[in-house]
């Protein structure tokens, strides 16, 4: 195991003040099925503190109900109010600029269905009364999609996806994530969305909303360096890197954002903190 603490640039001691812990999920504490060693120490460690863990995804292909069952699966208990979605997010940012309009969704069941729960009129059909385009990861795509999606960027509607992720981690690599999608729609229309998600500060900063905690309390911890990171370094709080996931040191030496710690696992994290 490689250390990389000559890459730190906060004292390592400060993170014995955190209390607040903003976990992604792929490719940070597991990777598709597969839970990370050392990630259940670690979510145990937080408890004996006293501490908190709020989980933050760009996925916008599950809903919280759908998280709460995979991390059952995994072994971690857990509750909807463990996590701020990508998707949580999103349905906020619709309902704040476009509370009454019809959009059409343009990703999983499960997404369309949390648009609709948070009281936004959604539909996957095309017709002429539809007033914007809403875009997730979607893990059910279909031609039709694709081409609903370029009729409506054609006529001119409000386009809002989202996470900007280019790929997603599996097992086995990487698949097309929404940024992917969008970029094949953009060489088609020539538009790109409004990303909402990480790298967006807003989820981080309605975590601690939610918990009570202060921005010196807290610490984000993610794969990615363009959303997870950059969403810490936009929300104004400290930031962990995690090599177990897309990331790589070179993409961290050619990157203009900077996380504060860089750590090759959660497990190797851990033994930091303690």
């Amino acid at each position: 195991m490689q250390n990389y603490a000559k890459f730190f640039r906060k004292e390592i001691s400060g993170l014995k003040q955190k209390k607040l812990f903003l976990l992604d999920m792929d490719g940070t504490i597991y990777l598709d099925h597969q839970l990370f060693d050392g990630t259940l120490d670690f979510l145990d460690y937080v408890k004996s503190i006293g501490g908190r863990y709020l989980f933050l995804t760009n996925n916008s292909s599950n809903s919280a109900d759908k998280y709460v069952e995979k991390l059952k699966s995994l072994g971690i208990a857990s509750e909807k109010e463990d996590f701020l979605t990508s998707v949580f997010a999103t349905a906020l940012y619709l309902k704040k600029h476009y509370a009454n309009k019809k959009h059409y969704v343009f990703g999983t069941k499960s997404f369309q269905e949390e648009l609709a729960d948070a009281g936004l009129n959604v539909t996957d059909t095309l017709s002429d009364d539809i007033d914007c385009l809403v875009m997730g990861y979607d893990t059910e795509l279909t031609f039709q999609k694709l081409e609903d999606a370029c009729i409506l960027l054609g006529r001119g509607v409000p386009y809002i996806a989202a996470n900007p992720d280019f790929v997603c981690p599996t097992w086995y690599g990487y698949v097309p994530d929404c940024g992917s999608v969008a970029q094949a729609l953009f060489n088609a229309t020539k538009r790109m969305p409004k990303f909402i998600g990480k790298p967006e500060p807003e989820m981080a900063l309605l975590a601690l909303e939610r918990t009570g905690f202060q921005k010196s309390d807290t610490i984000l911890l993610g794969d990615r360096l363009y959303t997870d990171i950059a969403c810490g370094v936009n929300a104004g709080i400290d930031t962990a890197l995690m090599l177990s996931g897309e990331a790589t040191m070179k993409d961290y030496e050619e990157s203009s954002v900077k996380p504060d710690f860089i750590f090759e696992t959660i497990k190797e994290f851990l033994k930091f903190l303690k």
